[in-house]
């Protein structure tokens, strides 16, 4: 008897939920006696929906939607980032959170699947008045998370600020220091060396071993970026130090391309100044939809999902792809990248990085000893190799690609928890 399809989500094939259901269903004939478990990662364990009244500096009163998502608990505590923007949605953060289980699997963490998000343009608010839709939004799911149920973090439009009203409030209504409760805090409240530049990083170091595996060398290889914030200026940094050209650069504000290398640190401090890459000295500007006929070996896209179309898929150059954001590609997109033999490393095992050093964040918290940013990066770069060459093995060995070949090493391991815990009651 097949299974009635969740009453409060109208998924279509290109929508976040919808490609997630897609990506599992592939994965069925990978799993053995495993695949009667699959039903358990098509539903999120709990949901939650708040409201976030706040009063403005002008005096009124203002209400946002917020949530948090639990996919999968099996393998641990929930692990996962909250974004602030105005077009998130419940189906959204759902998806989102799926990858995150996916995500923990593959590079073996203990955690599980969660994520969180406010529909606000945080743009729009003065820095209190995101102070208190923060703590009121903290105060709403705290029943929820906490260091051993549910470890929120940064994600678009988040960061360590944000980190620091989440734990405080948190801390202020269980009445003691709760560092733990958070990941991507600042280093003074417990926070983790490494941690800001570790999505780029995991990025930068499974592009340097895919390179390697397909014989693209990165002197000289021409990368495009889409998205200059945390994840695709840190990539971009460290492919940059490696000898390859940053050609072509898009972000909410423009695109920019000099066929002879964008100079990464001067960009990067433009960015600070202005908030975008519009407009930077070193490069011309060209129209937003020639980014995907950029010349180039390399195309990172780390901003939102949903961005590599089929349509797209068809005009993109680069030998490789690396996925910084979550769900950049869509299905049919994924097939014709395939067909047309473009590698792509998937944000499942691709941006890993960043919940690797949140996991290393907080060990160091529970035990209070902390680490040197070398260690730090050392212990990244072993995880992030191991599971890579773990994910490739299972690509070869049923010859599938490396987002499927993800999925089957990280839903194994998922359900293979969820079988010996058994259901309950």
């Amino acid at each position: 008897m097949s299974q009635a399809a969740l009453s409060f989500v109208n998924p279509t094939d290109n929508s976040p939920w919808g490609t997630y259901l897609s990506q599992v269903d592939r994965v069925a004939p990978y799993l053995g006696h495993l695949a009667k478990w699959l039903e358990t990662l098509k539903r999120p364990k709990r949901t939650l929906i708040v409201d976030i009244p706040i009063e403005l500096d002008n005096g009124t009163v203002a209400h946002f939607e917020g949530y948090r998502v639990q996919h999968n608990l099996s393998r641990g505590p929930g692990k996962g980032g909250v974004r602030y923007h105005p077009d998130v949605t419940l189906e959204e953060v759902m998806a989102l959170s799926a990858w995150m289980t996916v995500k923990t699997a593959a590079v073996n963490l203990p955690y599980g699947g969660a994520k969180g998000g406010i529909r606000i343009d945080p743009k729009q608010y003065s820095r209190k008045e995101i102070e208190r839709v923060t703590r009121r939004y903290t105060s709403e799911i705290g029943i929820i998370i906490g260091p051993q149920q549910d470890i929120p973090a940064p994600d678009v439009n988040t960061n360590g600020q944000i980190m620091a009203w989440m734990m405080d409030t948190y801390s202020m209504n269980v009445g003691g220091t709760a560092t733990g409760v958070v990941t991507g805090k600042p280093i003074h409240l417990g926070g983790s060396l490494g941690r800001v530049k570790s999505t780029g990083r995991g990025v930068f170091v499974t592009g340097r071993e895919a390179a390697r595996r397909i014989g693209v060398n990165l002197e000289g290889a021409r990368v495009a970026v889409q998205g200059f914030g945390n994840v695709g200026s840190s990539a971009a940094e460290l492919f940059a130090q490696a000898g390859a050209k940053i050609v072509a650069v898009q972000d909410h504000s423009g695109t920019i391309y000099n066929d002879n290398g964008v100079d990464v640190a001067a960009l990067t401090a433009a960015v600070k100044d202005t908030g975008g890459v519009a407009g930077f000295a070193g490069a011309d500007r060209m129209n937003a939809e020639e980014f995907w006929d950029v010349r180039c070996d390399i195309l990172v896209p780390a901003a939102l999902e949903g961005v590599i179309t089929a349509e797209r898929a068809q005009r993109i150059t680069a030998k490789l792809v690396l996925e910084g954001a979550n769900g950049p590609t869509v299905p049919q997109a994924d097939d014709i990248l395939a067909d047309r033999g473009v590698l792509v490393v998937p944000d499942v095992i691709c941006n890993a990085g960043g919940v690797t050093v949140s996991y290393f964040e907080w060990v160091q918290d529970f035990s209070s000893f902390f680490w040197s940013e070398d260690e730090i990066n050392v212990r990244l770069d072993k995880i992030m190799v191991d599971a890579l060459c773990k994910i490739w093995d299972t690509a070869d060995k049923h010859k599938i690609t490396l987002r499927t070949a993800t999925f089957a090493v990280a839903c194994e391991r998922i359900l293979t928890a969820r079988e010996e815990r058994g259901l309950y009651p």
